[in-house]
C-alpha cells in the first residue's frame, strides 16, 4: 500500500489557481451530513462532463471513505470532525478524506475476496475505493486517505 507523509497528505505538487478547479473542503460530523458533501462533488463532476461511470465509481468510494472515517476513525463520535478535500479537474479528481481518530494500517486489512474472509465484514470498502479510484493512498498514521480518479480519455 502506498503511503503519504503526515505532513503532506495530497496537496503537494497540484497547483492550486484559486478558480473553478481549486480545492474545494467541507467538514462533517456524521453520516447525515455526508450527502451534502458528496452531492457537491458529483455536482463538480457532472458540469466537467464526467461520464456516468466515472461519477458512479468516485461517488461509492468517497462514500466508503468517509463512512469509514466517522465508523471506525471516529468510533461515531459526533464531536470529531472529518475534514474532506477535493478538487476535480478536466484530467482528473483529487478527493482526501482526513479523521481525528488514532489512524490504522491499511496493510494489515485482510483481503476481503480470500476464501476464508468472503463471509466476514470489513475490508470491502477499501476494496472498493481501491477498484474505482485510479490510486489510493494512505498516510503514515493512517488517519487520512488520498484517492485519485484518472479521467478516461473521451471515446476511449
Amino acid at each position: 500500500m502506498q503511503r503519504l507523509s503526515n505532513e503532506v497528505c495530497s496537496h503537494e505538487g497540484f497547483h492550486d489557481s484559486g478558480g473553478p478547479d481549486s480545492w474545494h473542503r467541507q467538514s462533517l460530523s456524521s453520516l447525515g451530513e455526508m450527502a451534502g458533501v458528496i452531492d457537491e462533488v458529483l455536482d463538480r463532476l457532472r458540469r466537467a462532463g464526467y461520464s456516468l461511470s466515472e461519477v458512479f465509481g468516485i461517488r461509492l468510494a468517497l462514500e466508503e471513505a468517509i463512512v469509514n472515517a466517522i465508523r471506525h476513525g471516529h468510533r461515531q463520535d459526533s464531536s470529531k470532525e472529518v475534514e474532506v478535500s477535493f478538487r476535480v479537474t478536466d484530467a482528473m479528481m483529487l478527493a482526501e478524506v482526513r479523521d481525528q481518530g488514532p489512524g490504522f494500517d491499511p496493510d494489515r486489512v485482510p483481503d476481503p475476496l480470500a476464501e476464508e474472509n468472503l463471509e466476514r465484514e470489513g475490508g470491502r470498502g477499501m476494496h472498493l475505493m481501491r477498484a474505482y479510484m485510479s490510486w489510493v493512498r494512505y498516510n503514515e498514521t493512517g488517519n487520512c486517505v488520498t484517492m485519485c480518479k484518472r479521467r478516461a480519455r473521451p471515446g476511449a
